[in-house]
């Protein structure tokens, strides 16, 4: 028997139309480059539209590329920070048939080269900051038949034109071409952590699902009276889908383009009064600094506005969680997602009956939390058996649901893609236990387990302790070689301006939380961490620049000042 329900296609569309209707008036707000100042540091204003405002543009933008003769499904990439003008593309390109390639801006110029070619783009949106690029992208990227600049420019650039001009130039669409619902919307490329890149392809489908499940209270809490601040930038997963979620509910957007540091950003979440942001650690790292900075000046930030700080990319620790809610009364809770998953998979949300500043509160604070609903988790073992969800068991992280990919762009990638029991399940790389509740924490990603002895250690839960201790800043936890037990745990750290610590110290500062087996054999001092493009310790250049550290006769390169086994 079938039901009686209208089989309504899912589209992108649908979020314009609200946006232009239904929250024509509701603000948007950017921080945009004025210039630099005498030390040449970019000087940032404020603009101010609206959603009315920015859909008319978005009709204008999807009118133009139409007229450029592109076809159903090609792509339109971006090389942009976050704005009301990559809104724009965000809403228009996929409107009008179109497949919007958020790019990486923080990539080498080689690999975004390959990634435009390796999409086939045919149109490039760049930012202002970025057109010097212009000239070398077009030799390199042949494909790209037209570039367009966002915002202005100090003298025309070669090969390029103003996107301003040209989409104002064009009537707005009158009507939306027709398309299923399961046809490209989005593209995103992994960050390529190991070889090179692959492409993620997501549908006006998925794009739809995700941001009616990223809304509710247990997930993300985004309604029509929230100011939502993104800093998680919008070339990274589509900022955690947000720019959409609050589109469609009617959150008003608050966007900091290139400006990150803490004291902007608590200004920014002040000013427009804030209720929830979103970011990796090392950007709550910067704001908690410039908060207690603040603090201790006599003169605090007025934040009580600010109701969520969503923290992603890699775990928080457990101290710095505490340290925001014991310090300024602000709550930071995890969420977990990747490229794969559109991104949104968890959230960690303390349940009833549990108080959010009790000790077991923060411990589930920390933990990336549960599924939301849609999306289902399991894990496996190395042999491919499932595991149990005890909260204490290890296995491979595998998810499944109607906005996780079930491949990858072109084909590649296979194994990465699990058919069990006639379900096609991802395998996330992400080394994670389960619980009773279904609470999920990520252990590690499969490449950074330590394997000493045939037994795991979880890197991630020794740096998020050791960044417990008060003189150390930041930590990565990487295996060395060892010719007993195959691997063993190296500390890397940074310490807080004027501390030292000795290795013995910190061994003694963990021992009582872990087993004597799990404690690093060693630790290093270094001047500062490697992060890549999407806010994560680059592990991989670690165990390349310690490799042999500690074997008999092994070589390294030698360790920053501070130095202690």
């Amino acid at each position: 028997m079938q039901g009686n329900m209208m089989d309504v296609p899912l589209t992108i569309p649908f979020i314009l139309e609200r946006a232009r209707t239904t929250y024509a008036e509701r603000e948007i707000v950017s921080l945009l480059v004025g210039g630099r100042d005498a030390a040449g540091q970019l000087v940032p204003y404020k603009h101010r539209t609206t959603y009315g405002e920015v859909a008319d543009r978005a009709l204008r933008l999807g009118a133009g590329l139409q007229a450029l003769g592109l076809k159903p499904g090609d792509r339109v990439a971006t090389l942009a920070v976050n704005s009301f003008r990559h809104l724009e593309a965000y809403l228009g390109v996929p409107s009008a048939g179109f497949v919007v390639h958020t790019v990486n801006i923080r990539l080498h110029a080689e690999q975004i080269a390959w990634i435009l070619n390796h999409a086939e783009d045919r149109v490039l949106i760049v930012e202002n900051l970025f057109a010097a690029m212009v000239p070398a992208i077009r030799a390199a990227c042949p494909k790209i038949e037209r570039v367009f600049v966002l915002g202005p420019t100090p003298a025309p650039v070669e090969g390029a034109e103003d996107y301003d001009a040209w989409v104002m130039g064009h009537e707005p669409l009158s009507r939306y071409p027709q398309f299923a619902e399961t046809d490209a919307a989005g593209m995103c490329y992994t960050s390529g952590t190991t070889g090179n890149p692959k492409g993620v392809i997501y549908t006006h489908r998925s794009t739809i699902l995700h941001s009616l499940a990223s809304a509710p209270k247990d997930a993300l809490n985004v309604g029509e009276r929230d100011t939502v601040l993104p800093i998680v930038p919008m070339f990274h997963v589509n900022a955690w889908g947000l720019p959409y979620t609050c589109a469609m509910y009617g959150a008003k957007q608050v966007f900091a383009g290139p400006f990150s540091d803490g004291p902007t950003l608590a200004a920014l979440m002040q000013d427009e009064q804030v209720t929830i942001t979103a970011g990796v650690p090392t950007i709550w790292m910067g704001l908690l600094a410039e908060l207690d900075r603040a603090k201790a000046a006599g003169q605090p930030y007025d934040l009580h506005s600010l109701e969520r700080l969503v923290v992603g990319g890699s775990a928080a620790p457990e101290s710095l969680i505490r340290a925001f809610e014991d310090r300024h009364g602000l709550s930071l809770a995890h969420a977990w997602g990747m490229t794969e998953t559109h991104p949104l998979g968890t959230a960690s949300i303390v349940p009833s009956g549990v108080s959010e500043t009790s000790d077991e509160g923060y411990a589930l604070r920390a933990k990336q939390g549960r599924a939301v609903p849609l999306v289902f988790l399991d894990l496996l073992s190395e042999e491919g058996e499932r595991l149990p969800h005890d909260g204490k068991t290890m296995g491979r992280l595998i998810a499944r649901g109607p906005w996780i990919a079930s491949s990858y762009f072109k084909g590649e990638g296979t194994a990465n893609f699990l058919d069990l029991d006639g379900e096609l399940w991802f395998d996330t790389g992400d080394i994670a236990t389960l619980d009773e509740r279904g609470f999920m924490h990520i252990q590690d990603r499969a490449k950074d387990l330590i394997k000493s002895g045939g037994e795991w250690i979880s890197s991630v839960d020794l740096e998020n302790a050791l960044m417990a201790h008060p003189a150390v800043a930041q930590a990565a936890v990487i295996a060395m070689d060892d010719p007993k037990w195959d691997e063993r745990p190296l500390a890397v750290i940074t310490l807080r301006p004027g501390q030292q610590v000795t290795h013995e110290e910190l061994h003694a500062f963990l021992a009582p939380k872990f087993a004597k087996w799990w404690l690093p054999d060693a630790t290093v001092v270094a001047e500062s961490l490697p992060i890549g493009a999407t806010g994560k310790f680059l592990k991989r250049e670690l165990r390349e620049q310690y490799r042999g550290y500690g074997t008999a006769g092994g070589t390294a390169a030698p360790a920053a000042a501070g130095q202690s086994e």
